[in-house]
């Protein structure tokens, strides 16, 4: 009798321990799989668009590139800068925006929660407005510090007072701030025909007509930013447990979120720069990530970067497919897909409460 008991106690654990295990292997497989079909997805955006090209001529255009092929051209020259372009953008927003969602603990939590796409936004325009820059390489100086010097005034605004940066007073902060830069921005623009005409195409959002100069002219805050949110998992598991929650157990709940602000401002304002003002992505990515995997941030995060750069890539595919043989950029195709996604989350009993 003995023996049996204590031969059933040494089998009970193992199902114990094997469980994380084989549900971290599960998770990494899926992992995989996502990033598989990212580059899946990054293929087709190669091979598709108002020029017809073969499956073996955008592959070749890669990797056996010939000068003389005019498809290969227009591949090379043309569809791998906005395909790269695109990847890393959509996965730097989503990102963005899954750290924005963990930190402010707001299903309804975007990147531009922080006014950072509006300060971005204006940024470039004030630029356009007063020294009539026209590139996207000469936009990353101005956006940067638009989306930088807006975050940092929203979090003082939402400072003030007691109980600190609260997750609502970051919210109703970033409203009013984005409110203000949009009616200035207009106001540039209603002020200066020329740089309408300069704006108005830069403002819908595109990653058409963009070099790789450009990207790799942003890549040294994307990267680092990217990688640091990936690394930021604990903390938001830690955070989603409510802020008291968090402190009782050792966490600097206003460092966090500072740090985590910092690197969303990085990541948003680098990627409007280079594209222009994206919205959705960095929305409808998380909750798509979570209907799958759960809500344990070390995986949110990295699901994110790889569903937002499919999603963005995707989109862009899309927009040049459907409207040939002109296109309809990616910001206008994420609006289409993304205004539904809105309105039904909003609707949801769990948000409304």
């Amino acid at each position: 009798m003995a023996s049996a008991v204590a031969a059933q106690s040494e089998q009970t654990p193992a199902p114990v321990r094997r469980a994380p295990k084989s549900r971290t292997a599960l998770m990494f497989i899926g992992l995989l799989v996502l990033a598989g079909l990212a580059a899946l997805l990054s293929l087709f955006s190669l091979r598709f668009g108002s020029l017809p090209v073969t499956t073996r001529e955008a592959w070749d255009a890669v990797f056996r590139y010939n000068v003389d092929s005019y498809e290969q051209t227009i591949v090379r020259e043309m569809r791998v800068p906005r395909t790269i372009i695109a990847f890393f953008i959509g996965g730097g927003l989503a990102v963005a925006g899954t750290v924005m969602q963990g930190v402010t603990r707001n299903p309804l939590g975007d990147p531009s929660i922080l006014g950072v796409s509006a300060g971005a936004s204006f940024g470039v325009t004030t630029a356009i407005f007063l020294f009539g820059i026209s590139t996207p390489a000469q936009f990353v100086w101005f956006a940067f510090p638009g989306a930088a010097v807006a975050s940092v005034v929203v979090y003082s605004i939402a400072s003030v007072g007691r109980g600190g940066p609260t997750p609502v007073r970051l919210a109703l902060a970033g409203v009013v701030m984005s409110s203000l830069l949009g009616a200035w921005t207009s106001a540039l623009l209603l002020m200066s025909e020329q740089t309408l005409d300069l704006v108005r195409f830069w403002s819908v959002g595109s990653v058409a007509g963009r070099n790789l100069s450009v990207l790799w002219t942003m890549m040294p805050f994307i990267l680092p930013a990217t990688l640091a949110c990936l690394l930021m998992g604990h903390q938001l598991n830690v955070l989603s447990m409510g802020e008291e929650s968090a402190r009782a157990l050792g966490m600097n709940t206003q460092r966090v979120r500072m740090i985590s602000s910092g690197l969303v401002v990085i990541l948003t304002g680098a990627s409007v720069a280079v594209a222009g003002p994206i919205g959705f992505v960095g929305l409808a990515t998380p909750h798509i990530v979570r209907s799958i995997v759960g809500a344990d941030y070390r995986w949110i995060l990295p699901y994110s970067f790889f569903t937002g750069a499919a999603l963005l890539t995707t989109a862009d595919t899309v927009g040049r497919v459907i409207a040939r043989p002109s296109e309809i950029q990616v910001g206008v195709v994420m609006a289409f897909v993304g205004a539904p996604f809105l309105i039904a989350l909003a609707r949801r009993r769990t948000v409304a409460s």
